[in-house]
């Protein structure tokens, strides 16, 4: 799976800055009345939602995938270089000692 391109980005936020504008405008609307003014609005609100919604899927899936791949391929790394992968840890972990150390 690929990242998302900017003009997807792009279209989900808009998606989601429309969702904000048309609940604005729902709420304004349907303040004093119940008519088919707030019925309509409603539906425009709710097809907006949806195809948030069905960004904010996609955003989700790709990254569930990214996060796969990048554990694989850690995987393939350590498996292949066992003892530099220790080394790696072991630095780390000396870092991170230290810097807790200095709190």
């Amino acid at each position: 799976m690929t990242a998302l391109s900017s003009t997807q980005t792009e279209k989900l936020m808009t998606d989601l800055r429309l969702v904000v504008a048309d609940a604005e405008e729902l709420l304004r609307a349907t303040a004093g009345q119940a008519g088919d003014g707030a019925a309509e609005l409603r539906t425009k609100v709710e097809a907006t939602l949806a195809r948030a919604r069905s960004g904010l899927v996609q955003v989700q899936d790709t990254a569930v995938a990214q996060a796969k791949a990048a554990g694989r391929h850690a995987d393939e790394y350590v498996h292949e270089n066992p003892w530099r992968s220790i080394g790696i840890a072991a630095g780390v972990g000396l870092v991170v000692g230290v810097l807790i150390g200095r709190r």
